[in-house]
């Protein structure tokens, strides 16, 4: 009986733990991704249509598109990966893209840039934007 329970129990852990992996690739889908050096080429690899948003803690403008990119990435899901590198964090990122002023949203098509926007700007016009780079 005592090894029978242990089976259950072994199984029962590894249900919740795939359970719980298919939640986090849920989340990450209509979320953000949090992109540094280790998961950026992947992503952009693995991803048709990649917007990320560059940007920094202390950048005021940053902070203030931080929501509508949130919202965004909830309305696109399932078309549009958004991710968010921080540039303090991830210097040699920031500059292989000629990154000088943030917020910088980048459009990627298959891994490669096809566009971008430098500032912050109302949802509509970020909506717009991504609608015509799909």
């Amino acid at each position: 009986m005592d090894e029978l329970e242990l089976i259950r129990q072994k199984k029962l852990k590894e249900m919740m733990q795939k359970m719980s992996g298919e939640e986090k690739a849920k989340k990450v889908l209509d979320s953000p991704v949090k992109l540094n050096s280790s998961n950026f080429d992947e992503t952009l690899k693995n991803n048709e249509n990649v917007v990320v948003d560059f940007w920094a803690e202390w950048c005021m403008p940053c902070k203030m598109i931080a929501p509508v990119v949130e919202e965004l990435a909830k309305e696109y899901a399932g078309k549009v990966v958004f991710g968010k590198l921080n540039t303090d964090e991830n210097p040699t990122i920031a500059a292989r893209y000629g990154i000088s002023a943030i917020p910088t949203l980048i459009f990627f098509k298959k891994g490669k840039p096809v566009d971008q926007l430098v500032g912050a700007m109302p949802k509509s016009e970020l909506k717009r934007w991504v609608q015509r780079n799909l």
